[in-house]
């Protein structure tokens, strides 16, 4: 009663969400695997920048390749932290 309560028993009832992906980056082997799809695509958008698009599709790859990249360090962290 007037937040007096047992906060223990609040926090055992709230569970940590786990993404599918996190599920994924446990196993050596699957975080190698992901990795090595992140650059296939991050080298297929390079690739694209190169071969010459218009301003707005440049912008957009650019923004995606930026993404990857960011996406690429946070599973080279998850690997070191593990």
């Amino acid at each position: 009663m007037f937040g007096l309560g047992d906060k223990d028993k609040e926090k055992q009832d709230k569970k940590e969400t786990v993404f599918d992906l996190e599920q994924d980056l446990e196993s050596p082997a699957q975080r190698r695997e992901v990795q090595q799809r992140i650059q296939a695509r991050m080298l297929q958008i390079k690739n694209l920048l190169r071969s010459g698009l218009d301003k707005s599709e440049f912008n957009d790859f650019g923004h995606l390749l930026h993404g990857y990249a960011a996406l690429l360090k946070v599973v080279a962290r998850f690997g070191a932290k593990s």
